[in-house]
């Protein structure tokens, strides 16, 4: 259902006023929703307050005529359509209102058919405008989208060439960056930065630009990356200092910017970015918000050696009771007053090194089992994931003890299968009562996860297939050895019911209760048979 039309009727008669909305509401009921105001400064008022779709206003009022209160809408962004209010000796008001645009005007004393065409003009007149809005607003999304397409395009490309970029991008509607242009990417707290409210980076930067006028919006574009970063692409030299002022002033909002030297060809796009995104990367060395330069990184020491010997130390003395001297490795190899003297290559060889030396090699050895322990794994896989260096290394100082305490359970598990033995004889005695995994596991005193991977070590078998094939044993004896009904047995074999006994026993042996037993039966008559 459609909201209302709101409609503003200006006239300091108040007989006028009631009058007018009498003859609309009879006229198109449930149509408008009708305020009012007694002159001009009062209708300028409401209309800066709220939105309003149509104006009915008089010429001749106190305060502010109708004629200055048109003048004034030609300020506002969004006009409403007017109709005025005009006595005879008026007209020469009325030839000034409709140079302000002004669609339609009537004369006095209002006629009531002559008013409800006028209002369904006005109102074909609105929805052209809405329908002209909405097709705009489409194509500008869509220009949009275009634009952020072929720009991260470009930006995942590395190997194209100069001609190629500029070639891409010149088909596309973009500021005037003739003096050259600076790339500036914004980055906020979070792993998911595409989960963030668009809106939310769109009207951080929109505060920045309105303090600095028409002219910076004209000359920057903005977009987001694929990392849910906020691309932003000015030719405004001032517009960095602002955005640096703004984080300094507004400290409660976390963000942090990377932005690139100044450019002068468009075709060395890939060039800016790298520079930004490179500068965006050192900022995990700050906690607080904070705007790093390309220039200001320069030159940082390239020539170093990955500490490789030492990561693969850690991996060797997981699971030993040398946890303090892991630790002190650990440290070591992440000293951030080591890490900073170099190139931010070299933060991301360590992580990369934790990641395939350490982490990797765990799960390979000890499989699946070992994933509830390695979700904090999966958060490491990628390093900028994290808003600071201090974050990224308590997660991996956790993940680290946490590995040490489990390779040290597994390796203690291999090296004495006392537990598992009394696991199987819990198991053996219980079978024909209600029995989970979690149940034994609590039984021996040994984590879930833990006992899950030793029990499929132990015995080849998950715990499921195990427990299935103690039942069936146990059904198949008594389905020989007694005349007990067939669902008696599947109670008796720890089955909480017949249909469940059968599928399984069906699913283990290939036939039916009631098959086996025939069969099993015909086999020892067979055999009284020749022993007589």
């Amino acid at each position: 259902m459609r909201d209302l039309r709101k409609l503003l009727i200006v006239d300091d008669e108040k007989n006028i006023r009631l009058g007018l909305q009498a003859m609309i509401e009879r006229e198109m009921p449930g149509h408008y929703a009708i305020t009012f105001a007694v002159n001009g400064a009062e209708a300028l008022q409401k209309l800066k307050e709220q939105t309003i779709d149509l104006v009915i206003t008089d010429i001749r009022m106190p305060v502010m005529d109708g004629i200055e209160l048109i003048n004034g809408l030609q300020d506002m962004e969004v006009k409403p359509e007017v109709m005025i209010l005009s006595g005879h000796d008026d007209f020469q008001y009325a030839r000034e209102a409709m140079r302000c645009e002004v669609r339609m005007y009537l004369l006095k004393p209002i006629v009531r058919e002559e008013l409800a065409e006028a209002l369904a003009m006005l109102e074909e007149t609105l929805v052209k405008k809405e329908t002209i809005s909405h097709q705009f607003k489409q194509y500008t999304v869509q220009m949009k989208e275009h634009i952020e397409t072929q720009f991260n395009y470009v930006f995942l490309r590395s190997d194209l060439e100069e001609r190629e970029i500029e070639e891409r991008l010149s088909k596309l509607d973009l500021p005037d960056l003739g003096n050259g242009y600076q790339l500036i990417l914004l980055k906020w707290p979070g792993a998911d930065q595409r989960g963030r409210d668009q809106g939310q980076k769109n009207a951080y930067l929109d505060l920045v630009l309105k303090r600095l006028g028409t002219q910076a919006e004209a000359l920057t574009l903005r977009f987001m990356n694929r990392h849910g970063h906020l691309v932003v692409l000015t030719g405004y030299p001032a517009l960095l200092p602002s955005l640096e002022e703004m984080i300094q002033q507004q400290v409660e909002t976390r963000v942090k910017i990377g932005a690139s030297k100044w450019l002068g060809r468009l075709a060395q796009v890939n060039e800016a970015y790298g520079q930004a995104e490179k500068a965006l990367k050192y900022t995990l060395f700050y906690k607080h918000s904070v705007c790093l330069r390309y220039e200001e990184l320069e030159g940082r020491e390239s020539n170093y050696e990955l500490p490789i010997a030492s990561i693969k130390k850690i991996s060797n003395m997981l699971g030993t009771d040398r946890e303090s001297d892991v630790m002190g490795l650990f440290k070591e190899v992440v000293d951030l007053r080591n890490v900073m003297k170099y190139d931010i290559s070299y933060m991301e060889g360590i992580s990369r090194a934790f990641n395939e030396l350490v982490f990797d090699q765990v799960f390979n050895v000890y499989g699946e089992e070992s994933v509830e322990i390695l979700k904090l794994y999966k958060s490491l896989a990628d390093l900028y994931c994290f808003w600071d260096f201090q974050d990224y290394y308590h997660h991996v100082e956790t993940l680290i003890q946490k590995l040490n305490l489990y390779v040290g359970n597994m390796k203690s598990i291999h090296n004495d299968n006392r537990e598992m033995n009394k696991a199987i004889q819990y198991i053996h005695e219980n079978y024909n009562h209600e029995l989970n995994m979690a149940m034994v596991s609590n039984f021996i005193s040994m984590n879930y996860s833990y006992f899950s991977q030793a029990f499929k070590e132990y015995t080849n078998e998950s715990f499921v297939n195990y427990l299935k094939k103690i039942r069936i044993g146990k059904a198949k004896e008594l389905l020989v050895s007694t005349n007990l009904k067939v669902h008696e047995i599947g109670e008796r074999s720890g089955f909480e019911n017949a249909k469940h006994f059968h599928r399984v026993f069906r699913e283990l042996e290939g036939v039916s209760p009631n098959e086996y037993r025939q069969k099993e039966q015909s086999a020892a008559d067979l055999k009284n048979r020749h022993h007589i």
